[in-house]
């Protein structure tokens, strides 16, 4: 794993921020801007995956790092690992569009997996309806609300380079706690299975996207069992 650091042909250096798949609190642009101001940033830019350029001299990078951090920033990463989740705004209060919460789906899964290592970058989409506004097709996970509480899911998409390849459906339909199982399944199969350090969906032509498959109906079973045991739990408690 990389840190998304890198130096520019003018001989600045850019420095990748990211946030909750681009959304930026005010406290944290008021940070920023004091921040970029003390450390005389030459330039911004937002970028195609929701993340942020800052443009600085050399010695001014490791201020901007802690300074970032510490208004809750994450730095970027590259190579080998799971990348900052791209989610567009879908959900009831910003889409009129959003026919599921995909915001709330991408922050939540770049909290539990973003920097995990993987054999290659692995790019993950949220997207709240068939718009697909954040390329969910183009992804190496992508996932696309299909109503509320309800998902598609697919894999081994691709978006960079001359050949762009749409990735397979890996399940229709599923669950919100079904996305993140169907995801957990996914990267330890990545792990298994991928040779060297092959893309996704180079692993998938060679070994075939059944190997991928996560097992929901056993999940959704163990999941029931959960439940019915919470509230043999509750009823207890609640007759003592």
């Amino acid at each position: 794993m990389g840190t998304a650091i890198f130096k520019q042909k003018n001989a600045l250096y850019a420095l990748i921020a990211v946030s909750d798949c681009g959304l930026i609190s005010v406290e944290q642009l008021d940070g920023l801007n004091r921040l970029v101001q003390a450390a005389n940033v030459k330039g911004l830019k937002m970028t195609t995956r929701q993340t942020l350029i800052l443009l600085a001299e050399e010695d001014e990078i490791a201020n901007l790092t802690t300074g970032l951090e510490r208004i809750g920033f994450k730095i970027g990463t590259f190579s080998n690992t799971v990348r900052n989740v791209k989610a567009c705004s879908g959900n009831d209060d910003l889409c009129p569009r959003a026919v599921g919460d995909a915001l709330g789906l991408g922050i939540a899964i770049q909290e539990k997996y973003y920097g995990q290592q993987v054999p290659h970058d692995f790019k993950i989409a949220t997207a709240g309806c068939s718009r697909g506004c954040t390329d969910p097709l183009c992804a190496d996970f992508g996932v696309m609300c299909k109503n509320s509480g309800s998902f598609d899911i697919y894999i081994g998409g691709k978006g960079s380079g001359r050949k762009p390849l749409h990735g397979q459906m890996l399940a229709a339909g599923v669950s919100y706690d079904q996305v993140f199982f169907s995801l957990e399944f996914v990267l330890n199969r990545y792990q298994e299975l991928a040779s060297g350090k092959e893309r996704l969906h180079n692993t998938i032509d060679r070994v075939g996207i059944d190997k991928f498959i996560p097992p929901l109906e056993s999940h959704e079973a163990a999941a029931a069992v959960d439940e019915d045991f919470l509230n043999m739990l509750n009823s207890e408690g609640a007759s003592k």
